[in-house]
């Protein structure tokens, strides 16, 4: 009966000790991505490029919108994976000069279902940028950063005599 309640004891103390540890996991993998939001349940994106016109898309019965003409939906969905970007290390953004890394003003500024993450330059070192969401620098990927909407492509032909 005693060796039945130590090992029901030792269970139950396990169990608890492997809820605590995925809790702790979570907290700490959430602390190392760009925001809080899932990037399939954003429904409204703003994106603006240095030098490029701001575009907005809303996303109605799982396809993507935009009021200025036809939407790249895969664009649009690689702009909403910008949420879940990995996270090297976070600095308050007091300890940076913003125009010396690239954010006085941003290279790209996307704003998801209310979030704005602003892009910046590359670091000095390693491959990463620097980003900026709620008064936090973040250092991600050098690739996290939008890309610029597809253009219709150039004439092939020859117009010359």
């Amino acid at each position: 009966m005693k060796a039945r309640l130590a090992g029901l004891v030792l269970i139950v103390l396990l169990l608890g000790a492997v809820a605590w540890q995925w809790r702790a996991d979570e907290t700490d993998a959430r602390e190392h991505i760009l925001t809080a939001l899932d990037p399939d349940s954003v429904r409204h994106i703003e994106v603006s490029l240095k030098g490029l016109p701001a575009q907005r898309f809303e996303r109605h019965d799982g396809h993507w919108t935009a009021s200025d003409g036809p939407v790249d939906e895969g664009r649009a969905q690689e702009l909403a994976t910008l949420a879940a970007t990995p996270v090297t290390a976070w600095a308050p953004a007091s300890g940076f000069d913003a125009a010396k890394i690239g954010l006085a003003p941003p290279l790209a500024v996307v704003v998801l279902d209310g979030t704005r993450i602003e892009f910046g330059e590359m670091t000095a070192l390693g491959k990463q940028r620097y980003a900026r969401v709620a008064g936090r620098i973040a250092f991600v990927p050098a690739q996290a950063l939008p890309r610029a909407p597809r253009t219709a492509s150039l004439p092939t032909t020859s117009t010359a005599p």
